[in-house]
């Protein structure tokens, strides 16, 4: 039997159970769409690792149905607090001035563990009937025409229509692919980080202490005795960066902080971060996509790094499910790469610039890190204007606001005064289309299954709706 003849395993297979993974895997879910994730660690991990979801994230998992878990799991708007000498010298409020509004709901970024993050999105995913499947690593695949056949290392095989690497940076699908990661990786760690207990801090702020030679920062977590520790590594006499442990994390608090009674504890884990900024050259070859760190990695600096990932997985989940329950061709996976390629290019850009200004920031008495964080770095002003699914009007692919639990779907949402014409459209594409009444509308309002504005028109462009969405392709 040949590989074309193999009935699927799965409609869609996610390689990867981070953040990325696990954000498509629940958007396809979700529309009814078959899908596997496949994980080659041999259990989840409880590492604090990427510590945020700014606010175009939390409105993502507001749609998925995770955003309430998530908030009550997260420490808003938290205080920043700087030290110069072991000295207390000022506190900053992240985002201290911005309030909730109907098309903003969420006026802070929320600091949550990724553990915790995965967690949360392990168990939505859970309840749309799919569990991770653990210690599956992926060894090789090979795709034709009508689907790929992926290879694990304990010898199965998984035959699905679409495979999707989520994999990070490191993993294995760009790799197998073929294509090139272009960009630079610095040669020397920037920083250690670590998961310790730190009694006697009051974990009412994020302390960041600086010095001329160095620094390190404690980040507290909602519900947890553990912080995550960021400093300075520690060099040998002739300057080599020295490997994290628990003792040096202690002489790193005690040169920098100047607390007396407070012993860093129970350290659960520990890395080093060389700064890396690289893109693939493509984010799709056939059947094979790649998203999150697997297709671009940047400097933490704005915390763009997970989120970045979980976006393209929103952006893409929605395309792959129209085109798989057979609502939309094959041309509109083509629209993923269109769209997320130069965000991916922005943002390598922007946390370039938003590192300078911290390494800048950092030498100041009184400034610490809130220069990584600015209204770019919500992403909530990211749109796609220039994509070919930018169907018209002066705000076609930029972010509808005003996103409520309960609207997520792949489904387009026209907002419009209502009338026969779009209970009309309702009719005809129902499962394709949600219509939204609002008598006070001067403008029907097409918006993308990702929140984002597809088209604009008068009261009178019913017809444009209909073309339009009839040109997604077969249904």
């Amino acid at each position: 039997m040949t590989h074309a003849t193999v009935p699927p395993d799965t409609s869609v297979l996610v390689v990867g159970a981070g953040p990325t993974g696990l954000t498509l895997a629940i958007v396809l879910a979700r529309a009814g769409v078959a899908v596997r994730v496949v994980e080659k660690a041999p259990e989840f991990h409880r590492e604090s690792r990427g510590k945020g979801l700014n606010q175009r994230s939390r409105e993502i998992f507001e749609d998925l149905g995770a955003g309430e878990e998530a908030t009550a799991s997260g420490i808003e708007h938290i205080t920043l607090r700087k030290y110069r000498g072991g000295v207390p010298v000022s506190d900053y409020v992240t985002f201290g001035d911005n309030v909730p509004t109907a098309d903003t709901p969420y006026a802070s970024g929320l600091i949550i563990p990724q553990w915790r993050t995965e967690e949360i999105l392990r168990g939505r995913l859970a309840r749309l009937g799919v569990e991770v499947e653990l210690g599956a690593e992926l060894t090789g695949f090979v795709q034709d025409e009508h689907g790929v056949t992926a290879a694990l290392a304990d010898g199965r095989r998984i035959r699905a229509e679409r495979l999707v690497g989520c994999d990070g940076g490191r993993g294995s699908v760009r790799k197998l692919l073929g294509l090139s990661f272009e960009g630079a990786t610095e040669a020397e760690e920037c920083m250690v980080i670590g998961d310790v207990r730190a009694d006697g801090l009051d974990p009412s702020y994020w302390h960041q202490w600086f010095d001329e030679d160095g620094g390190i920062m404690l980040c507290p977590f909602r519900g947890s005795d553990h912080w995550q520790l960021q400093a300075a590594p520690e060099r040998d006499a002739d300057g080599t960066v020295l490997p994290p442990s628990p003792e040096s994390f202690q002489r790193i608090f005690d040169r920098h902080a100047r607390v007396p009674g407070v012993r860093l504890t129970d350290v659960r884990w520990t890395s080093v971060y060389r700064i890396s900024v690289r893109m693939a050259d493509r984010f799709r070859v056939g059947r094979v996509l790649l998203a999150g760190d697997a297709a671009h990695v940047h400097s933490i600096a704005g915390g763009l790094g997970m989120n970045t990932g979980i976006q393209d997985a929103f952006n893409l989940g929605w395309k792959l499910a129209l085109v798989h329950r057979g609502e939309a061709a094959e041309p509109l996976l083509d629209t993923y790469e269109e769209e997320r390629m130069p965000v991916a290019a922005w943002t390598l850009r922007l946390t370039d610039e938003r590192l300078g200004a911290v390494r800048e920031g950092v030498r100041r008495a009184g400034v610490g890190t809130e220069a990584a964080v600015t209204e770019d770095t919500t992403t909530l002003r990211v749109g796609y204007p220039w994509s070919s699914l930018a169907w018209g009007g002066p705000d076609a692919g930029e972010r509808a606001g005003g996103v409520r639990r309960g609207e997520g779907g792949p489904w387009f949402t026209l907002r419009g005064p209502g009338g026969p014409e779009l209970r009309r459209l309702a009719d005809e594409y129902g499962t394709l289309l949600r219509i939204q009444e609002d008598p006070a509308a001067r403008d029907l309002l097409l918006v993308r299954p990702d929140h984002h504005i597809a088209l604009r028109v008068p009261p009178s462009g019913a017809g444009e709706v209909a073309e339009r969405l009839a040109g997604l392709g077969p249904r």
